[in-house]
């Protein structure tokens, strides 16, 4: 039976975007990390991917998406309730605390939301590889979901304090990547530092393996971004353009640094600039000019590469903090980098083209957009900090954060009892040292 308010169009746009991200997290990020660490660690790692994935979905389902993007129960969140009775997935798509309809069902609703909630848990699960205890990390992601990312999700996008406010995210470069970023730096300091043979000597097991998951991250960003109109729309086609312009432009910009600085073109760096490419657009894809996405694209290749390589070998917190993947400069800096050039090159067309009042940002005039751009980073920062410290507290009275010294020799045959490549008697079980 047809319905007045569903666009079939929009509706399978939205799907497809929903389903690209979610092929981001499995396989790109799944193989993307079992690939970029050592082998001894490539299935605990690609398992917190693939774990992380499956147990935010139910969560979702069951109390999550509601308190992100339901009905207002608190100024920060909305009210926890399941949704998955027939009559709420067939009926219009509505975020109510924003007054926003879509032109698709609440089931493709879910599950585009869903694909975010999960890939940020994926994003911050780098900062953390080659040492944490997976039970600890089984009971962290629902609790980080429910008390971390809700809140965020509720206040940038559900209609909360800082959308009134007007702080532009466009697809999550606070939400997602500031929130993933900021909380799995806290959490690597909190569980505490690999082996020192592994920080010391961590060589990709796989850089082919790896650069496969990177690519499906790049294509994949262009649902993250182009899904955030909730249509098919002219400016759903802007924001993958630009997505794609700033990432390239970003790795350009950071092989070059590469070669300046280190004397040779890095895969591994290439990938990185990748990255922070993707993030650094994605609070600003669909409201900046090409230009701007040119813009974005070298700051976001310049800046991160510096926090990375001169500031992450220099400062002494760095240097303590045991982000495996650099989860830190790819995303959190490149995050609040974005977001702040957004204050600056948001265009009075393009925000109106997404359904915003705001009057663009600095280039038209607009130069507190800025200043509110840094409120909302603010909180985000702020709570991440504050809720990552407070969970891992808690659950360390009950689970070890860290895996016993003895299983960190070992590695994937200890905490899973199974090894990613079965070099060593045929597949016979034989525990083994990863180096």
């Amino acid at each position: 039976m047809s319905v007045a308010w569903l666009n079939t169009g929009d509706n399978a746009w939205q799907l497809t975007a929903a389903t690209i991200v979610g092929l981001q997290s499995v396989p790109g990020l799944v193989v993307l990390y079992g690939g970029v660490v050592k082998k001894k660690w490539a299935i605990n790692s690609a398992f917190m991917s693939l774990y992380a994935f499956a147990a935010v979905l139910i969560a979702w389902l069951l109390w999550a998406y509601n308190m992100g993007f339901g009905p207002e129960w608190m100024p920060f969140v909305g009210m926890p309730h399941p949704i998955a009775a027939m009559g709420d997935e067939l009926k219009q798509a509505l975020i109510p605390a924003s007054n926003t309809t879509a032109a698709f069902p609440m089931s493709t609703m879910v599950y585009f939301q869903f694909v975010f909630a999960a890939i940020t848990l994926i994003i911050m699960a780098g900062a953390l590889l080659g040492r944490m205890n997976f039970k600890a990390w089984m009971v962290f992601v629902p609790l980080w979901l429910t008390f971390s990312y809700t809140v965020g999700a509720f206040s940038l996008w559900g209609g909360g304090w800082l959308s009134s406010l007007g702080v532009i995210d466009y697809s999550g470069g606070y939400v997602i990547h500031l929130s993933a970023g900021v909380a799995g730096f806290v959490a690597a300091a909190m569980v505490g530092p690999r082996l020192a043979r592994d920080r010391e000597n961590f060589q990709p097991n796989n850089v082919l393996m790896m650069l496969v998951g990177a690519g499906i991250l790049w294509l994949g960003w262009n649902g993250f971004n182009g899904g955030d109109p909730y249509a098919a729309s002219r400016d759903a086609g802007v924001a993958v353009l630009n997505t794609n312009v700033a990432t390239a432009m970003s790795l350009l910009v950071w092989t070059l640094l590469d070669i300046s600085y280190f004397k040779k073109p890095s895969v591994i760096g290439a990938v990185q600039g990748m990255i922070t490419g993707l993030v650094a657009i994605t609070p600003a894809a669909g409201v900046v000019s090409g230009y701007g996405a040119l813009i974005i694209g070298v700051f976001s290749g310049v800046i991160p590469w510096i926090s990375m390589n001169i500031a992450g070998k220099r400062l002494s917190l760095f240097r303590k903090v045991d982000d495996t993947l650099g989860v830190f400069h790819t995303h959190a800096v490149a995050g609040l980098l974005g977001g702040l050039l957004t204050g600056v090159l948001a265009t009075k067309a393009g925000c109106a083209a997404f359904s915003l009042t705001t009057p663009g940002g600095g280039i038209d005039g607009n130069w507190h957009q800025v200043l509110i751009q840094l409120y909302g980073a603010g909180f985000i920062i702020a709570l991440n900090i504050v809720v990552t410290y407070v969970l891992l507290k808690l659950i360390s009275l009950f689970i070890p954060l860290r895996m016993s010294e003895e299983d960190l020799l070992i590695g994937d045959d200890a905490a899973h009892g199974e090894e990613a490549y079965a070099l060593f008697g045929d597949g016979e079980r034989k525990p083994v040292l990863g180096d």
